[in-house]
């Protein structure tokens, strides 16, 4: 049953592609309408993979509607990797070619990019009406220390982790998961590896350190298993060089059937973990469901959707939120356009569930109804009361995280953990009071 909710939910996506007509790079058509003897004003949007903000097609479909409605401004559309857009950011930004609208979250568009003065400030947008629905959680990931606003959010999601029920029941590894919650404590972790385990795969699950690419879940699994922290309270510093997290990395690096794997990143855990090579995948959230079971229509399992495990209950889930954010361009006139583009997806009911919609992720303001009959969303949505902290706009941010995945990778080759979460929290709080 949750397949064929799968199977509808991507259709949507593919619609909203076909209605765009897949023109590459989801560009519209021409404008029957100028703005004047100027002609209209030129955008060009980068997405990162935000769901189906990640497709051409999608964004084609998209687009059009807006320019219906605002025939004076021309939007044209590419979507990035998380394997390759930091670097076409960053070498767009050295060639001074960095596009109009970005589409990604606060740790790259308020810590990263802000924080280097690229970004146009978006104060104005928070002063209008439709911003005071917007969720207070959502609402302070979205502005710097100084209290400017760069980033507008359209969509936000929880991260968790997942699964292979039919191979957790045939180990007898299924008696460790609490079914109607989704969660599961330390213990029953460690008991349902080592089931795994002895029922045969010598790889139970892999903690994947070539990169950045899917860290939020090494982050959550680290950080859930004995209370561990990533940042203080107030966003200033890293605290991971803790007793709690050298004993989770720890029991990790000493755990049969766990691997520390320097050679993929998060999408090379996914695709282990869907082949059936792995038993769980500790990168994963509902568009990972969706996308995978369209592109693996062999997929012959159950995903089960699971929180991190806890010693003490108190789950805590990475969050992820989406939202535009324009470049500095010293133009106003398209400094305007685009936040004319912004407020378009973002503002009136029907357009914004449209655009959330193509996201597969959910709104970050209340809309009870926008997935009342979706069981795989409303399996999901059962996620967000589990909803961290978002510590991401912690200053350093972009060096804290190479920081992590080379930390790991010295836990996965043998270092002492505990020097090793030293050097990680001295690199990365020497990040953060440099950028401050």
């Amino acid at each position: 049953m949750k397949r064929a909710f799968a199977l509808l939910l991507a259709a949507l996506l593919l619609t909203l592609s076909a209605c765009g007509g897949g023109q590459t790079g989801g560009t519209p058509e021409p404008a029957q309408e100028s703005a004047g003897a100027a002609g209209p004003v030129e955008l060009t949007l980068w997405t990162y993979p935000v769901g189906g903000w990640g497709s051409s097609g999608t964004l084609s479909s998209l687009i059009a509607a807006f320019n219906r409605e605002n025939p004076d401004i021309r939007v044209s559309a590419k979507a990035l990797t998380y394997e390759q857009g930091d670097a076409d950011i960053e070498q767009a930004a050295a060639d001074g070619n960095l596009p109009d609208l970005v589409l990604e979250g606060p740790e790259r568009l308020v810590a990263n990019w802000a924080a280097r003065g690229l970004m146009a400030p978006l104060n104005d947008l928070w002063q209008e009406p439709a911003a005071e629905a917007v969720y207070d959680s959502v609402r302070v990931a979205c502005h710097d220390a100084a209290g400017d606003y760069y980033i507008y959010p359209l969509c936000m999601t929880t991260h968790c982790m997942a699964i292979n029920r039919d191979l957790f029941e045939a180990a007898g590894a299924w008696q460790y998961v609490d079914e109607q919650t989704h969660t599961w404590t330390t213990d029953g972790f460690i008991a349902a590896v080592q089931a795994l385990h002895d029922y045969g795969m010598e790889e139970v699950a892999a903690v994947y350190c070539g990169g950045q690419g899917g860290d939020q879940g090494t982050r959550a699994l680290v950080n859930n298993l004995y209370s561990g922290s990533f940042t203080d309270p107030d966003h200033t510093r890293y605290t991971v060089n803790s007793p709690e997290n050298v004993r989770a990395l720890e029991l990790l690096a000493g755990m049969d059937g766990i691997r520390f794997d320097a050679d993929i990143v998060g999408s090379g855990e996914i695709e282990q973990f869907v082949s059936g090579k792995l038993a769980m995948a500790f990168c994963w959230n509902v568009f990972q469901e969706v996308s995978q079971t369209v592109s693996n229509p062999d997929l012959d399992f159950d995903i089960f959707p699971m929180a991190f495990p806890t010693d003490d209950g108190d789950v805590n889930l990475q969050g992820g939120i989406w939202g535009f954010g324009v470049f500095d361009s010293g133009d106003q006139a398209r400094t305007e356009a685009a936040k004319t583009f912004i407020r378009f997806m973002t503002g009136e009911d029907s357009q914004y569930t449209r655009a959330v919609l193509a996201s597969t992720y959910w709104p970050v303001r209340d809309m009870p109804d926008i997935y009342a009959n979706d069981q795989l969303m409303i399996e999901y949505g059962a996620f967000q009361q589990y909803l961290g902290d978002y510590y991401q706009v912690t200053p350093g941010w972009a060096d804290a995280r190479t920081a992590w995945w080379n930390m790991l990778q010295q836990v996965g080759q043998g270092a002492d953990v505990a020097e090793a979460l030293a050097g990680f929290e001295e690199t990365a709080n020497e990040a953060a009071s440099s950028s401050q």
